[in-house]
């Protein structure tokens, strides 16, 4: 006699049926829970972009977005320059070193300097952004003898790096061990493997993490308050930029929101605004090229 037989015979079929409609009903209200989690999780979500929205839109105007902030009418378009130009510099440095620390974890996952690494980057990502801006302080301006980009960048950078760097290792992890026995068994270096299939395949999940690591650092002010300041002029076109103070969205909205006249509290609210789309704009630009590149479903390169 079959399993299946034996509990037929072992229980009456009223039984079985009032099982399989437990079974049903718990099933249902576990979804019910669970959806209705979700539902107020997305409240203080949906209360911030709503205030948001409703609080800066009526201050977002072709001026306002490209003024300087002591023109008439006030505007952001230095600060919405300088947010630019320091996630560029902060990018130019924690992404090829992140890169090639997320390389190494994955390609040797199991030796004691890459779980001192994971140790390390996982204390380094806990770090309040207060202290790296005090550090860079310390170790940068000081020495340079004043605020600049190239402060504020590397503060960032060292936020950065650690989101960065997790996120390319378990982007690598992800695809099979196979695939780099294949491209071994053919008889590529394994150099060529990594570049060429490891880091193709998994560039989706990568460009996904650099997206992360940019909206970590995209709102920070503190470390920018040690680190580039702030400026109410434009940058300057050239090198010597990166040795100058400059501004940044962050800093702005601190300095608006700390004035006492509504109409500063206002303008603090309209670069909020654009703060948030500006981050969401890089989302969706990455999101974008993924689906460009990479296909659909961001698929193998």
């Amino acid at each position: 006699m079959t399993t299946l037989q034996t509990l037929t015979h072992a229980a009456p079929p009223g039984r079985l049926v009032s099982n399989a409609r437990s079974r049903k009903w718990k099933n249902r209200l576990a979804l019910a829970v669970m959806s209705s989690m979700l539902l107020l999780c997305m409240v203080p979500l949906v209360s911030v972009l709503y205030e948001l929205f409703s609080m800066g839109f009526k201050s977002i105007s072709p001026s306002f977005l490209a003024n300087l902030p002591l023109a008439r009418p006030p505007g952001i378009g230095n600060a919405i320059s300088g947010s630019v130009l320091i996630l560029l510099v902060a990018s130019a440095f924690s992404v090829p070193t992140g890169l090639l620390c997320g390389l190494y974890l994955s390609q040797r996952a199991e030796t004691h300097s890459a779980a001192l690494s994971r140790l390390l980057l996982d204390a380094m990502a806990g770090i309040p952004a207060i202290v790296v801006g005090m550090f860079v302080y310390t170790l940068v301006v000081q020495p340079m003898g004043g605020a600049s980009l190239l402060a504020g960048g590397l503060s960032l950078a060292m936020i950065m790096l650690p989101v960065f760097a997790r996120t390319t290792e378990e982007a690598l992890k992800a695809i099979p061990s196979t695939i780099t026995e294949a491209g071994l068994g053919l008889g590529l270096p394994r150099r060529k493997v990594i570049l060429r299939v490891l880091v193709r395949s998994s560039m989706p999940a990568i460009l996904t993490g650099f997206f992360l690591s940019v909206a970590r650092v995209g709102g920070e002010a503190a470390p920018l308050l040690f680190t580039a300041l702030g400026s109410n002029s434009w940058p300057r076109m050239g090198p010597a930029v990166v040795t100058e103070q400059i501004a940044s969205l962050p800093v702005t909205i601190y300095e608006l929101a700390r004035q006492p006249f509504p109409e500063m509290y206002a303008l603090a609210w309209g670069a909020a605004l654009v703060l948030v789309l500006f981050i969401l704009s890089i989302r969706i630009a990455t999101n974008l090229f993924v689906r460009w590149r990479y296909g659909q479903g961001g698929g193998h390169a």
